[in-house]
């Protein structure tokens, strides 16, 4: 069974929020990652990277880019999504998943436990997108 899942990669001053995630999540424990999360019936994964930022960041995400990263998690199809503007100020809603967000530069980016490690470089890009 394959579970589809929406990413937003959010952009800002050559720095890309990443999420860690709580050491006691049963997938991807203690590891940074993009918010995001399942696309829902009906939803599109540019729907769903929408909803993820508004329910777990709190902010209002305008014109979210479609990117390619690597995938390297079985049962997954993943749509990722480059922000680089929106409404708000991130911040941790939801405390239960993520135990806390952070910027990054890309030469940060090498040092982390990713979700997946595939990303990095690809990651590393982003960050320096903007």
């Amino acid at each position: 069974m394959t579970v589809t899942i929406a990413t937003a990669a959010l952009v800002r001053d050559g720095r890309l929020l990443l999420a860690h995630r709580h050491p006691e999540r049963e997938w991807y424990p203690d590891c940074w990652d993009l918010i995001g999360g399942h696309v829902e019936p009906g939803e599109t994964p540019r729907e769903a990277a929408i909803r993820e930022c508004a329910e777990e960041l709190g902010v209002a995400v305008l014109d979210p880019e479609p990117v390619m990263l690597p995938c390297d998690l079985p049962g997954l199809e993943m749509h990722h999504f480059l922000v680089t503007s929106w409404r708000g100020t991130p911040r941790n809603m939801a405390p239960d998943e993520h135990d806390g967000l952070k910027w990054f530069t890309a030469d940060e980016i090498a040092d982390l436990v990713l979700a997946d490690p595939t990303a990095r470089t690809p990651l590393q890009e982003l960050a320096s997108r903007a």
